[in-house]
């Protein structure tokens, strides 16, 4: 059996192959409720036959939109909505999860195919907040510093979202501290000036996603996994490292967190980011190894060989694919042919499948 298409347990959840799906944005909700885009979006990559599905950036607050279209999980009325994609995700054998965000500094902007700038309250802009005073980049709002009761509110605002996640049937939930983000504004020294106890030190940057994970995993059931999406590096002098990443790491895998989704950047603009097939895998491949915890690898993953590749040498646990999971949703089962695997299709394309394939 190709290593790509053997089962991942993650506390009682049983993932059928190490093929996942990102959250990607649509951009496309009104008010944070999920709509037909989203049901249409999200059903047909279920029944494309990846193993798992994280729901794009789903904001705690409508503060925390990264635009008016982001979903949202602040209000009862969003969870419906959210719900359906769930149940049809599961009936697909394709574990659903969440990704509960926060965007920070980086928040009030145009949906993602416009200008990336702060709107303006006629252009339904709002305030935007951060760990202290200082702006994304030109064009972006100077956002208000975070006082100890807007951490607070933070923290209860993630807990309250994640019970909304469950009751809306996810089996996953993710935790965002990673692009550029409020939480992972936090991390970095290059976005947090502050001199209190979530400021300075590597302890104290880090405190906040250490009480947010902790929040939600009280909240969160104890038999379902937890994971945190992290940008390794900033790819910027003096900001968030890979070393600083991986002992962070071990921190979380004793508070709760069961995998760590690898990324990188969002932090700083204008970067140099030395992008290539698979650029990203060497930042998972050291969380896992030296952090001791599962992770993902994503980035640039683009064939079934190579992505079967990274799981064979244990540079990750998990491959998450973006863009070829938008340019072809039945990825999956076309890598499983290629891979000479022989894995269940949809009752209703069963005709379509390899001889000698089962449906499901």
């Amino acid at each position: 059996m190709a290593h790509l298409f053997e089962p991942l347990k993650l506390r009682d959840i049983t993932l059928s192959n190490r093929i996942g799906i990102p959250p990607m944005c649509q951009y496309s909700a009104r008010d944070g409720i999920a709509a037909d885009w989203h049901f249409v979006h999200y059903g047909s990559r279920a029944v494309g036959g990846a193993a798992l599905m994280i729901v794009e950036a789903t904001a705690i607050v409508p503060e925390g939109r990264i635009s008016p279209g982001d979903l949202g999980l602040w209000d009862d009325q969003q969870i419906e909505p959210l719900a359906r994609i769930a149940r049809f995700s599961q009936e697909q054998g394709c574990v659903p999860a969440i990704q509960l965000a926060h965007a920070g500094r980086k928040a009030s902007v145009g949906l993602g195919w416009q200008a990336q700038s702060t709107l303006s309250e006629a252009e339904g802009g709002w305030a935007v907040v951060a760990p202290s005073s200082v702006a994304y980049d030109t064009g972006y709002a100077v956002p208000d510093e975070l006082d100890a009761a807007g951490i607070r509110n933070v923290i209860a605002q993630f807990a309250a979202s994640a019970r909304r996640a469950r009751e809306a049937g996810f089996q996953v939930a993710e935790i965002h501290a990673a692009h550029g983000y409020l939480l992972h504004q936090f991390l970095s020294p290059l976005s947090n000036r502050r001199t209190d106890a979530y400021g300075g030190s590597f302890e104290n940057r880090t405190r906040l996603v250490r009480e947010v994970v902790a929040a939600v995993r009280a909240e969160w059931p104890e038999r379902l996994p937890l994971l945190i999406r992290l940008s390794a590096t900033d790819w910027a002098e003096g900001g968030w490292n890979v070393d600083e990443t991986v002992d962070l790491c071990r921190m979380l895998k004793g508070g709760g967190i069961d995998l760590v989704d690898v990324s990188s950047a969002g932090l700083a603009p204008k970067v140099k980011i030395p992008a290539g097939p698979g650029f990203q895998t060497g930042f998972a491949a050291r969380v896992r190894n030296e952090a001791g915890i599962p992770t993902s690898a994503v980035g640039l993953v683009t064939s079934p060989e190579q992505a079967d590749h990274i799981i064979r040498t244990g540079q990750a646990d998990i491959v998450l694919l973006g863009r070829e999971i938008l340019r072809d949703p039945y990825w999956p089962l076309h890598a499983a042919q290629s891979l000479g695997q022989t894995v269940s299709w949809p009752l209703q394309y069963l005709r379509a499948a390899p001889p000698g394939s089962a449906g499901r």
